[in-house]
């Protein structure tokens, strides 16, 4: 090897044809940046719901089992066999994990020499790991202040949140509705909406979490647990005029009482039935699988509508360089108020790999965010 070599550790995932999951830190070597390349020291990494599915995969979080040592912990976990038909693409492959981080660029090409020692937030995958090389395109220079932890999560949940309100404005709606919404991405869509004059309705899971987002000034929240739900989703729709959702969820019936909500919204000033039912177009874009079950759909809400998914990657691609570069710039000037995070725990790579943090952050849970540290 090269002595111009970085040489760390980086987090990896396996599924077997066994049917078992392997998380291990395997030996990497760095090679010096091309011309427009840098190194990154990655000092911090978020662990996040996208995160999540390749990290853990639909791994029973029961079955976890510690091995190997103190400094090369490994954790495994069975997958039960019905689950096992949606991992034959990445079967006995050892994939890197971590959509995005932060750090301090360490080394650069000679066309970004200009980039050494600053610190910046990257989006690429393969953040869980000592050191990131990546295009310097890819990284965005923190502002003056902010630290690593700042901008660990200046990508995946802000770049979603401002693409929500950029769809609504680019497919002719009006106002959103939004699952899950006590999130920390929930949280980043309220304060945008709030910012930009937007009608946004919050579904949440409890009264915890609807105190959450009144307290930061959000208008109308609605509790898929109460007894007065649909009536009072329904009323919210109603008032915002809300035909487009995006929905944490996935699983079960959300999808279909918002559609509900919307079609019974668009029919209370009709002035005549029409047995296909409404002539408003709704849509509901699935983002999230925090239930895991089928979507269902009764389809009592007319002909008009589509449930489809939603993913990042594809949007800023679709929308081109110059717009996903304004999208990031407006993070960059508000990361440090309305693209803050917070975080649970900081975790070093090894600490990832302790069974007891795997399943703390495994729940999901709302207002649970944990960060990785590879530096430490």
């Amino acid at each position: 090897m090269s002595d111009t070599q970085l040489h760390g550790l980086e987090l990896r995932s396996t599924v077997t044809s066994e049917g078992q999951l392997i998380l291990n830190l395997e030996p990497v070597a760095i090679d010096e940046p091309g011309p427009d390349e840098v190194i990154v020291q990655v000092e911090a990494s978020p662990i996040n719901p996208s995160d999540l599915g390749l990290l853990l995969g639909p791994a029973d979080m029961a079955t976890l089992a510690a091995s190997g040592t103190p400094d090369r912990p490994v954790l495994t976990a069975t997958i039960p066999p019905a689950r096992m038909g949606m991992m034959k693409p990445r079967l006995d492959a050892s994939m890197a994990v971590g959509n995005e981080g932060a750090g301090t660029v360490v080394r650069a090409g000679a066309n970004v020499a200009g980039m050494l020692g600053k610190k910046v937030g990257m989006f690429g995958g393969s953040m869980y790991a000592t050191y990131r090389k990546l295009l310097a395109r890819d990284c965005s220079p923190l502002p003056e202040g902010a630290t690593s932890a700042d901008g660990a999560s200046m990508f995946v949940n802000p770049l979603t949140a401002l693409a929500m309100v950029e769809t609504m404005k680019r497919e002719g709606h009006v106002a959103l509705v939004h699952t899950a919404a006590a999130s920390n991405l929930g949280q980043m869509l309220t304060k945008i909406c709030l910012a930009d004059d937007v009608p946004l309705v919050n579904i949440v899971r409890s009264a915890e979490q609807a105190k959450i987002l009144k307290d930061i000034g959000a208008k109308y929240v609605v509790d898929s647990t109460s007894d007065t739900f649909q009536a009072d989703l329904t009323d919210a729709v109603t008032e915002t005029k809300a035909t487009l959702a995006f929905d944490a969820i996935g699983g079960g019936r959300l999808a279909n009482s918002i559609l509900h909500a919307m079609e019974a919204a668009a029919n209370r000033n009709a002035k005549e039935y029409s047995r296909y039912g409404s002539s408003t177009f709704k849509q509901v874009y699935i983002y999230g699988g925090l239930d895991l079950r089928p979507t269902e759909l009764d389809r009592g809400f007319g002909l008009s509508w589509s449930v489809s998914g939603f993913l990042l990657t594809p949007f800023l691609q679709k929308i081109g360089l110059e717009a996903a570069l304004g999208l990031r710039q407006r993070v960059a000037r508000e990361l440090t108020t309305t693209f803050a995070s917070h975080y649970t725990s900081t975790l070093s790579l090894a600490e990832a790999l302790h069974p007891d943090h795997a399943r703390a952050y495994a729940r999901k849970a709302t207002g649970e965010k944990y960060l990785i540290n590879p530096s430490l």
